[in-house]
């Protein structure tokens, strides 16, 4: 007889535990009784016996617990935000050449053939849900010739997800800047300097000549006078040039041009990461005339840049092509984690884990939950971005907005629409005769035989990445702290590369005490996406500016569906990439699990 039910120094469960053990036992022993086959172990081993689990817990409420959790979160993510609207250049120009063509058949240069873009349209409006199959007949200009031939995933922009709001439920203020406005010639005119300023080192920028004709031309068109879109910083100087601004003065305009989690060293494990790259000779540039840019526009075979032989650290525009043009998506990021990880960052403010005595974060809120999430968030990104990309926007690439200019140069026949009305800005720009004199054409020199991916300019798909990866590292580290005082305890100082990028010398700029960590990952996101866009050549800055913001919500909206599955409690804020603050919880969420529609508990298995 068990006597425990009856001994009052019994809790209540361990009461709870020798009664169900009973019944698992009673029960062995019926089945024992009545069965004709003996049980055979799952795993080896002599024989198997039904037992209760070593910690009790209530199986049945688990799974209702985890349906509302996911039901409730469906609900709250279900969210129409209407048709998002373009910004009209398909309507207003109907040759199709203020929007992205690459890898379609051309009839001229920078006018698409129509019934080839016409099957783009047709197969991504297609009334049936099997867009995959629907975009298998699109016409392409270069049937299987290659990598460059094929549109770049435009099936994806319809994929689902399970977490986070939908891909088509994100919005950006903004449609794409118009192929005539001010803006997006100011961008051309930012890529044209860049392209002729891939070799210079960026600690050389402040006496550079070439440097300072960019600067003045720079401030001298409308765009930038007007304000810039709050884009830019202004006045544009040698310091801030192709850098980035989210708000005035943030951490993209403070310290060395490349961000410290580019250069600082660090490990994956045990293998040693010290921040060098393979990168590209000097003075490559491509796609500068007739011929190599209509044959990569209709899909045409591309080459592969001639390789420096030596590794360097980033230290230029072309270092920071050669990084992207290989790089997974979310590695910048990765690796900023790992430095911040050996530098004992601290945990953001409100993680429950901060002061116990008794636990430390692992698989929630800690390092493998950090390091996994930021995979998870770039496929997220992706999605999103891809939904702007070929569904909202199919902006066209600076690529193909050069070829608008040189149409307009040599009166090409038959003449691009979207050529007649370029603004100003462009046409007016100094760098255009330098651009002239140089390779003989207005074609925008690309860091990249293929120039752009065969995929729509806006959003940028590295920039949306950086967004969300950089959001996410922000909920697991905490972004306020100063980033000297951490390498300093570990022996180490703030850094830039030597121009040559053979090594690394201590940054003693005035500003050096003021870089946190929440700049210097915001440095980082737009390293990567300028490196890749402007440097490169192949985004524009909208696109990329826009990318990390869209970036960020994914993060956000991923991470609060995300708050309500953790069983630590927490309320963190963190700081967004305009300088306010976003709040993650899982606090007051008692709701969450509340039964409202009576379901039936569920049958034991």
């Amino acid at each position: 007889m068990d006597k425990s039910k009856n001994d009052p120094t019994t809790t209540k469960t361990e009461k709870s535990r020798v009664s169900r053990r009973n019944f698992v036992k009673g029960a062995a022993t019926v089945a024992a009784l009545t069965a004709t086959i003996p049980l055979k172990p799952l795993f080896g081993g002599p024989g198997s016996t039904a037992e209760a689990s070593t910690i009790n817990y209530e199986p049945n409420k688990r799974v209702n617990d985890s349906f509302l959790y996911r039901r409730n979160t469906a609900i709250a993510n279900k969210i129409n935000v209407g048709e998002l609207p373009d910004n009209g250049d398909r309507l207003r120009y109907n040759d199709f050449s203020a929007l992205h063509s690459k890898a379609l058949a051309h009839d001229a240069l920078g006018v698409p053939n129509k019934a080839s873009y016409q099957s783009l349209i047709n197969a991504l409006e297609t009334d049936t849900q099997n867009h995959f199959q629907a975009l298998q007949g699109v016409i392409v200009g270069s049937p299987g010739g290659g990598p460059n031939s094929r549109l770049n995933g435009p099936a994806g922009s319809f994929a689902l997800d399970l977490e986070g709001l939908d891909s088509h439920a994100f919005t950006i203020p903004p449609p794409s800047p118009t192929v005539r406005s001010a803006q997006t010639a100011t961008e051309q005119v930012e890529h044209y300097w860049a392209a002729l300023l891939r070799d210079v080192p960026f600690t050389e920028y402040g006496t550079n000549p070439l440097v300072a004709e960019a600067v003045a031309d720079l401030n001298s068109r409308s765009f930038i006078q007007g304000g810039g879109g709050n884009q830019w910083p202004r006045p544009v100087t040698a310091q801030n040039l192709f850098r980035a601004q989210v708000f005035a003065g943030d951490g993209n305009v403070k310290g060395p041009y490349i961000s410290q989690f580019m250069l600082q060293p660090t490990s994956f494990g045990s293998q040693p990461l010290d921040q060098k790259h393979n990168t590209f000779a000097p003075n490559q540039d491509f796609l500068t005339d007739f011929s190599s840019y209509q044959n990569v526009q209709n899909g045409g075979f591309s080459g592969t840049p001639i390789p420096d032989p030596t590794r360097r650290f980033i230290r230029n525009g072309r270092d920071l092509n050669a990084y992207t043009r290989v790089d997974v998506l979310y590695q910048g990021y990765f690796v900023a984690f790992l430095v911040l990880a050996a530098l004992n960052a601290p945990l953001t403010p409100g993680n429950p884990y901060i002061g116990s005595n008794t636990q430390k974060p692992f698989g929630t809120l800690g390092g493998p939950d950090a390091a996994g999430t930021l995979a998870e968030m770039a496929t997220r990104a992706l999605k999103a971005s891809w939904c702007r990309k070929w569904i909202v926007d199919l902006r066209l690439r600076p690529e193909e907005y050069g070829a608008l200019v040189e149409a307009r140069r040599i009166n090409s026949t038959p003449k691009p629409l979207a050529a007649a009305e370029l603004h100003n800005d462009v046409l007016s720009s100094a760098v255009l005769p330098k651009i002239l004199a140089k390779h003989g054409t207005h074609f925008l020199p690309q860091a990249y035989p293929e120039g752009s991916p065969t995929h729509p300019c806006y959003t940028g798909g590295h920039a949306t990445v950086a967004g969300a990866c950089a959001t996410a590292i922000k909920f697991f580290f905490d972004g306020r702290q100063k980033l000297r005082p951490l390498l300093q305890a570990q022996g180490r100082d703030l850094v830039q590369p030597t121009p040559d990028g053979l090594s690394l010398v201590p940054y003693t700029g005035a500003d050096r005490d003021q870089i946190d960590i929440n700049g210097e990952l915001s440095k980082v996101a737009f390293n990567v996406c300028f490196g890749h866009g402007v440097h490169a050549g192949i985004h524009f800055r909208s696109s990329n500016h826009w990318g990390v913001l869209l970036g960020e919500e994914v993060a956000l909206s991923v991470l609060r569906d995300r708050a309500k599955s953790y069983t630590e409690p927490f309320t963190m804020n963190i700081t967004k990439f305009d300088g306010t603050t976003a709040t993650i919880t899982n606090q007051n969420l008692d709701s969450q699990f509340v039964d409202d529609t009576a379901l039936a508990p569920c049958a034991a298995s």
